[in-house]
C-alpha cells in the first residue's frame, strides 16, 4: 500500500512532470493552521494519546458520518450521547468494526489522510483489513507511548509553525495560558467563537447570555452586552488570538440603528424570540463584530450555509456535531450588503468568507471578493475539503479573484495527526492546478514557483495576521 509519490497528480506527463516539480519546491514548508478544531489541552498537559480510537474515529465526524451511512449505530463506535457517556467502551472491538468496514471510504478525502497518517507517522504501509486490525491497533498502540508521539513532539514532526483552536466566548482559555507559561515554543492560538451567545435559537440563549454579560461586570442592556464582547475580544487577543469565528446559518447582515438594536437585544433576551427576531439579531452581530474587527484588529471568519443537526434523532440522543449537518443554499450578494455598505471598503479591515454552496463561488464570492478590500476568500471547506472539491474551488475563483484574494488553505480539523494529511492533499492538487496554467502558457515557471509557496504558506499567514 505504500503512498504512490505522484498521487493526485495528473496523468498527463507533461502536468505530471510540472505538478511534481512544484510540489517539490513547496511540500517541507511550515505548516500554518490558522482556523481548527483541536484541543489546546493537548498542547497544554502534553500526554499520550490513550488509544488508535481516540486518535482516528471518535474525533472525525468524517469517519463516523460514513458508517453511520451504512447503518452502523453511534454508539458501536464509543460515540457518548448527549450526557457524555459511552454505550460502548471495548476500544479494539471499535478498531476492528472501523476495518471491517474501511473499504467504505474509498476515494474519499478520509481514506488519503488516514492512510497518510499510517505511513509518515506509524510508518504503516499495509492496508487496514479484518485480517491485520488487531496487529496494526497494537502496532499503533504501542507507538502512542513513547515521547516523539505525544502532542508537543508531532507538532514539530508536522513542521507546525502556529495553530490556531476554536474556543467559545466565555472560555476561560486555562489551557492556552497553561502554553503560554510552559514556556514551550509552539504557538496555539485561541479563535473567538461567540456563537452559543449571538445566536437566540441555541438551547438556554438567554442564560447564556446573562452569564456571558456577567462575566465580564457589564449590565444586561445592549450597549453592555456589546462592551462585554469587546471585553473578551480582548482577553482573547491577549492570549494569542488573530482571528473570530462565527458559524451562522446564513450570511444575512443587518445595520439597525441603536434604538431599533436595543429593541430587538430585548426582545431576543426575553422569552422565546420568533425566527425573524432571531435571524435578525444573528445579522446585526456580523455587522457589530466586524466594527468590532476594525476597532481590535481580529480578523473575521464568517462560516455560514450549514443546516445544523439535520438528524432530529441523532442530535435528540447524542447532542451536536455527530455528522449531520447538511450544506444548504446561500445567499451573499444581497445578505452582505448591509455589512459591506458599512465597512466593505475598509482594506484595514479582514473579513474571510467560507462556503457550503459551490453555486456561489463564481457567480457570487469571486466578484464580491475581486471588488471589496475587506473580503477575501476562505479555501474549500469541510464537505468540499477533498482533491476534486479544491480544484474546482481554483478552477471556479481564479480567474475573477486571483489568487491574492484568497488565504491559502486552513485543515479545519479536529483530528490531529490529519493535519500534515490535509495540508499534502492541499498542496498537491494547488501545484497540479498551476501545472495546468504553466502548460498552457497562462503562468510562467517561475511565477507558479512564487505562487504555490503563496497558497501553501504565506497567503495563510498574511491573511490571518500570524
Amino acid at each position: 500500500m505504500p503512498l504512490h509519490p505522484d498521487r493526485l497528480f495528473p496523468a498527463d506527463p507533461t502536468l505530471r512532470g510540472l505538478a511534481r516539480e512544484l510540489y517539490g519546491s513547496v511540500k517541507d514548508l511550515p505548516i500554518v493552521s490558522p482556523h481548527g478544531h483541536t484541543e489546546p489541552r493537548w498542547y497544554a498537559e502534553d500526554a499520550a494519546f490513550p488509544d488508535p480510537v481516540a486518535l482516528f474515529i471518535k474525533p472525525d465526524h468524517y469517519v463516523f458520518r460514513m458508517l453511520y451511512s451504512q447503518g452502523v449505530p453511534l454508539e458501536a463506535m464509543g460515540i457518548p450521547d448527549r450526557h457524555g457517556e459511552p454505550k460502548k467502551t471495548d476500544d479494539r472491538a471499535i478498531w476492528r468494526l472501523f476495518a471491517e468496514n474501511w473499504y467504505l471510504f474509498r476515494a474519499t478525502p478520509s481514506r488519503l489522510w488516514f492512510e497518510h497518517s499510517l505511513e509518515s507517522v506509524f510508518g504503516i504501509t499495509e492496508r487496514l483489513t479484518p485480517l491485520n486490525a488487531d496487529r496494526i491497533y497494537d502496532q499503533i498502540a504501542d507507538a502512542l507511548q513513547k515521547p516523539e508521539l505525544r502532542p508537543r513532539a508531532l507538532y514539530d514532526a508536522f513542521r507546525i509553525e502556529a495553530i490556531s483552536t476554536t474556543d467559545a466566548a466565555t472560555d476561560d482559555l486555562r489551557y492556552h495560558d497553561q502554553v503560554l507559561a510552559s514556556g514551550w515554543h509552539g504557538r496555539v492560538l485561541p479563535a473567538y467563537r461567540p456563537d452559543f451567545v449571538i445566536d437566540p435559537e441555541r438551547e438556554g440563549f438567554a442564560q447564556r447570555v446573562a452569564e456571558f454579560v456577567a462575566l465580564t461586570g457589564m449590565p444586561l442592556t445592549w450597549a453592555g452586552y456589546l462592551d462585554a464582547h469587546r471585553s473578551r475580544r480582548a482577553y482573547f487577543k491577549a492570549r494569542g488570538a488573530t482571528s473570530s469565528d462565527h458559524g451562522h446559518p446564513s450570511a444575512r447582515t443587518a445595520n439597525l440603528s441603536r434604538t431599533d438594536a436595543a429593541a430587538l437585544f430585548e426582545r431576543v433576551t426575553k422569552g422565546n424570540p420568533s425566527p425573524e427576531d432571531a435571524e435578525l439579531f444573528r445579522a446585526q452581530m456580523l455587522t457589530e463584530m466586524a466594527r468590532m474587527s476594525i476597532e481590535d484588529g481580529l480578523v473575521m471568519q464568517i462560516h455560514p450555509g450549514a443546516f445544523r443537526n439535520h438528524n432530529r434523532d441523532v442530535f435528540a440522543a447524542y447532542g451536536a456535531d455527530k455528522g449531520a449537518d447538511i450544506p444548504a443554499r446561500t445567499d451573499y450578494v444581497r445578505a452582505l450588503k448591509p455589512l459591506l455598505d458599512e465597512v466593505g471598503n475598509r482594506s484595514d479591515l479582514t473579513i474571510i468568507l467560507f462556503t457550503l454552496d459551490e453555486t456561489t463561488y463564481s457567480r457570487e464570492l469571486a466578484p464580491l471578493a475581486g471588488h471589496y478590500p475587506a473580503l477575501r476568500l476562505g479555501p474549500a471547506w469541510w464537505f468540499y475539503d477533498s482533491p476534486e472539491g479544491m480544484l474546482r474551488y481554483r478552477q471556479m475563483v481564479t480567474e475573477t479573484a486571483g489568487f491574492y484574494n484568497t488565504v491559502g488553505f486552513n485543515d479545519d480539523t479536529r483530528a490531529y495527526l490529519s493535519i500534515p494529511a490535509r495540508h499534502d492533499v492541499a498542496r498537491r492538487v494547488d501545484c497540479s492546478y498551476l501545472a495546468g496554467l504553466v502548460a498552457t502558457h497562462q503562468l510562467e515557471l517561475e511565477e507558479a514557483h512564487e505562487v504555490a509557496a503563496d497558497l501553501a504558506y504565506r497567503l495563510a499567514k498574511k491573511a490571518y495576521r500570524i
